[in-house]
């Protein structure tokens, strides 16, 4: 047992928690608001009975306390840079010398918030799929300082929790699950604003069309098995179309208010904000249920 901490008790810093106790590590969990943590600890329990696991999670009162002897820091806060580069000279401060610190940062680069601090080479960013508790990927990726040990230790680190960890070679924008995400979002978007469906049609377009063929292959090795020739097979059919769908794609679509409050009234129709911890639950449920036929 070793001791990881969590800066950060929201829904991905509670999932981090959650993640490193099932692993058998002492979890200090800290957010700068206290109610926070006490909204987030019986979440936390929720979350450990559905999986069936227990661990040693308790909540810090300062970042001073939560970091001390932790061989991993992961910190979770809101993804804003100036607070990230506070909130990393504190943990900096504070944290062993030989410790990993890492971000789970969406989108921002870590080299606009992590390399003032004492010893850069041993932060880097760790980018989980929303909940990292159930959803296995992380994305690591350096600073440009970051050190080769520090990248081949968060590996093997991520590798001993479960995690499937994927290196960046360099950063980019919103790393590699984000800009995929947010490209399908985008032209989604457009086919919605745009009239040719609504957005519960998109949903069901990625829920009982695209996800049952990504479930357990990606997009690459889907379209190689969707070809009797392979993927050179694939695209020398349908090379010419897949090049005018992507210059004929709004990625850069102008969406205004009125669409984004459009699509949450029909998403709110379904899911309700204020049970949105429920609706939560049951999606978490989905995923453990999707694990499974992956994991068969």
């Amino acid at each position: 047992m070793a001791r990881v901490a969590c800066i950060g008790s929201g829904n991905v810093g509670r999932a981090w928690a959650v993640v490193f106790a099932r692993a058998g590590h002492e979890v200090a969990l800290y957010d700068a608001d206290p109610a926070q943590v006490a909204v987030a600890l019986p979440l936390i329990a929720r979350t450990m009975e559905q999986l069936g696991v227990s661990g040693d999670i308790r909540a810090a009162s300062s970042v001073a306390e939560a970091v001390a002897g932790a061989i991993h820091v992961q910190e979770s806060v809101r993804e804003d840079t100036e607070i990230k580069r506070a909130v990393m000279s504190e943990i900096a401060a504070h944290a062993p010398m030989d410790c990993v610190i890492a971000s789970s940062t969406s989108a921002l680069p870590g080299s606009t918030f992590m390399t003032h601090i004492p010893q850069p080479e041993r932060a880097l960013v760790a980018h989980p799929v929303n909940p990292p508790s159930l959803i296995p990927l992380v994305e690591l990726c350096g600073t440009g300082v970051t050190s080769d040990d520090a990248m081949a230790r968060s590996r093997a680190f991520m590798d001993s929790l479960g995690m499937k960890p994927v290196t960046l070679t360099r950063e980019i924008d919103g790393f590699l699950l984000n800009r995929l995400q947010y490209t399908l979002v985008a032209e989604a978007l457009h086919l919605v604003g745009e009239g040719y469906c609504t957005a519960e049609d998109i949903d069901r377009v990625m829920t009982d069309g695209l996800a049952l063929r990504w479930l357990s292959i990606g997009p690459f090795a889907t379209a190689h098995l969707n070809a009797t020739a392979g993927f050179k097979g694939f695209v020398g059919q349908l090379g010419p179309m897949m090049r005018r769908m992507g210059e004929d794609a709004r990625t850069d679509y102008d969406w205004d208010q009125p669409l984004i409050d459009s699509i949450h009234d029909q998403m709110a129709a379904r899911f309700p904000v204020d049970e949105i911890p429920d609706w939560q639950a049951w999606r978490d449920g989905r995923i453990l249920a999707a694990r499974r036929v992956q994991d068969s």
